[in-house]
């Protein structure tokens, strides 16, 4: 199947041939005649399957005018709206709509906590047909009177689990009261809880169903290894599988901002360079770490779970999870950040004698028994005692089995990158 037998336009197809693409994905390939359709959708589907441009091709292409080519910001209101979890979600989001947009005349930009709003207000202003949005700051600018959705046509809700995980669902509540209730709904999920069932049939109606991948099942190209080891040493052990296997390119895990602070220098100490990214760092520190890593310019990105979904690294090799997640779903999501677009990937973790039960937990969800292998020098010592784990939160640390802080609530009141654009020079803005 080609992407032209999809009934897209010129211009999409153009764009999308600019990328290199020739055939969609799976979840592409059944989402966007749904979507063209004008239908509601539910699309359950791991990140690292084509996902988000199996939503914002077909929505570029029920938004593309046909007409009216005045460049007046009255002609261009918000008529698709795109709310995430996270900024680093949001980013890749927009990148996408500009990505594929490049060729018809429409307006994004996208929004987020954590920076000066007035840039933000003066875009909204000039008027976008898309936005894309993490629901705290949208709600800030609804009560600044700075959006009109009288004439929405499109709401995508993207990593929808995620945002019920970080506590969402009363900011979503207030924003979908917001919204026209003639529209389209895409809803996207890396799994289909009762939640997020209970969610949909509220707000979507007679919505299709596309599910790509089997519910909490990893990406099969991902080489999973778990390699057991006393906690003091893993440092010392991630030291030295990056530096004696040659590993360029490594995403490392952690459950907390400090800890990934914490690597970070340690690892820059031993000679690999390393930047942590995580809650607490503000957006242009975010930004140049995953620039700088992207490009090669540092070895090793330490981050917290804020990044396990929504960062778009092209052949990423390498994730290492220093700590295992307190939510066995987490390991999904972190390890789905390589194996993506066909290419293989590899997933290390090392574990310690404190998370047992939690490496249990994921072996569960995944229903298979992860492959050991301990690495010669770094034989766990038996006679240490497990030890309750600490989750960053203030009053002691647990076991396994909770969530981890990691700066879940305060993330999705971020967002991405926020200036407006046109997706062609000179071209209007309807």
């Amino acid at each position: 199947m080609s992407f032209a037998s999809l009934g897209l336009l010129p211009e999409l197809l153009r764009a999308v041939g600019e990328q290199g693409y020739e055939h969609p994905t799976p979840i592409q390939a059944q989402a966007i005649p749904i979507v063209l359709e004008g239908r509601d959708l539910m699309g359950r589907a791991q990140t690292g399957t084509g996902k988000t441009a199996g939503f914002t091709l077909p929505l570029l292409q029920r938004l593309s005018p046909h007409a009216n080519t005045s460049a007046s910001p009255a002609r261009h209101p918000i008529r698709a709206l795109i709310l995430t979890p996270t900024r680093e979600l949001a980013m890749q989001v927009e990148e996408s709509v500009r990505t594929y947009g490049r060729h018809i005349p429409l307006r994004s930009t996208t929004i987020f906590g954590g920076v000066n709003i007035n840039p933000q207000t003066k875009a909204l202003r000039a008027g976008v047909e898309i936005l894309v949005a993490t629901p705290g700051r949208l709600l800030d600018h609804q009560q600044q009177g700075n959006l009109n959705f009288s004439q929405l046509e499109v709401l995508v809700l993207d990593e929808a689990d995620r945002m019920l995980d970080m506590g969402f669902i009363r900011d979503i509540q207030k924003i979908l009261a917001l919204l026209p209730a003639k529209r389209q709904t895409l809803l996207f999920s890396a799994t289909f809880t009762d939640e997020i069932k209970q969610l949909a049939s509220k707000f979507l109606r007679d919505p299709a169903t596309v599910q790509i991948t089997p519910q909490n099942t990893a990406a099969e190209l991902v080489r999973q290894i778990v390699h057991p080891v006393d906690r003091e040493r893993k440092r010392a052990l991630l030291s030295h599988l990056i530096t004696s296997r040659k590993l360029e390119q490594v995403l490392v895990f952690t459950r907390t901002k400090h800890g990934a602070n914490r690597l970070s220098e340690q690892l820059d100490k031993d000679g690999i360079s390393s930047m942590a990214i995580h809650g607490n760092k503000s957006q242009p520190q975010r930004i140049k770490a995953l620039e700088d890593f992207k490009k090669g310019a540092v070895r090793v990105l330490v981050a917290t779970d804020i990044a396990a979904r929504g960062l778009d690294i092209d052949m990423l090799p390498h994730v290492v999870n220093f700590e295992l997640p307190q939510v066995p779903e987490d390991y999904i999501h972190r390890i789905g950040r390589t194996g993506r677009a066909g290419s293989e990937g590899e997933a290390l973790s090392l574990v310690c004698v404190d998370e047992k039960q939690l490496l249990k937990d994921i072996e569960k969800l995944l229903r298979k028994e992860l492959p050991k292998d301990v690495v010669a020098g770094y034989a766990p010592d038996p006679s240490i005692p497990a030890e309750p784990i600490q989750t960053g939160r203030s009053g002691g640390g647990r076991t396994g089995g909770g969530r981890s802080s990691s700066g879940r609530p305060s993330a999705g009141r971020s967002g991405a990158a926020s200036s407006a654009h046109r997706a062609r020079p000179g071209a209007r803005g309807k």
